[in-house]
């Protein structure tokens, strides 16, 4: 019998399909807790920036320390969210946003993703670890390749620095990959998305709940 863990993390660069799996994964077993993305546990900080130019602050004005501290913050209210005994279910986990502050890092502060990482690491301290089986859903495992499949998806031409950023990201994403960041990773290219649910929940290895009981 298999002890779910308290958290599962989907994470992966935009339009990779980690809001359809998250819901799919919440229909699937009651035990299962939504919790959603950081800024729904920790709303003020989040309004407050959004309430001026959100990308402006995000790229220029706003420190890495800021940033951060808000998005760690926000990850333990929302893991101080987690009802008992059930599984949180969290949009990008703790890997995924040390992810996306070191890429703003990067193209913000003109660092080597290397030294990003440092940087971001240093500042989260203790809490860069976490009890969270983290599954990285990859578009493709060539950045480039990834990056162009995720662009089209968008619908609507990145403008500004957020190709860059992007671009960015997925480098950070494989780089981590690489690095063991994550529990799991799926390589969703040319794969239809039942098949990479398949995937998922193979990763998760929750066939059957604690008590034995089909689901």
């Amino acid at each position: 019998m298999v002890r779910a863990p308290d958290f599962v993390s989907l994470n992966g660069p935009d339009n990779v399909g980690k809001t359809t799996h998250l819901v799919r994964l919440a229909e699937r077993w009651d035990d299962f807790q939504p919790l959603g993305a950081v800024h729904e546990h920790d709303p003020e900080p989040w309004t407050r920036v959004a309430a001026g130019n959100y990308a402006q602050w995000w790229f220029e004005t706003s420190t890495t320390v800021e940033l951060t501290e808000m998005l760690l913050v926000g990850h333990a209210k929302r893991a101080a969210a987690r009802d008992a005994g059930r599984t949180g279910l969290l949009d990008r986990g703790l890997p995924m946003l040390l992810a996306v502050a070191a890429a703003t890092c990067v193209v913000k502060d003109g660092l080597t993703v290397g030294e990003a990482f440092k940087t971001v690491t240093g500042i989260a301290g203790a809490r860069a670890t976490a009890p969270e089986n983290s599954i990285l859903l990859l578009p493709s495992l060539d950045a480039e390749r990834s990056y162009a499949i995720t662009s089209v998806r968008e619908g609507r031409p990145w403008t500004g620095i957020y190709p860059a950023y992007q671009k960015t990201l997925h480098a950070v994403l494989l780089h981590q990959a690489d690095h063991g960041s994550y529990t799991a990773i799926v390589d969703c290219e040319n794969r239809s998305l039942d098949d990479v649910h398949a995937d998922v929940i193979a990763h998760l290895d929750l066939s059957q709940p604690t008590d034995g009981s089909p689901r």
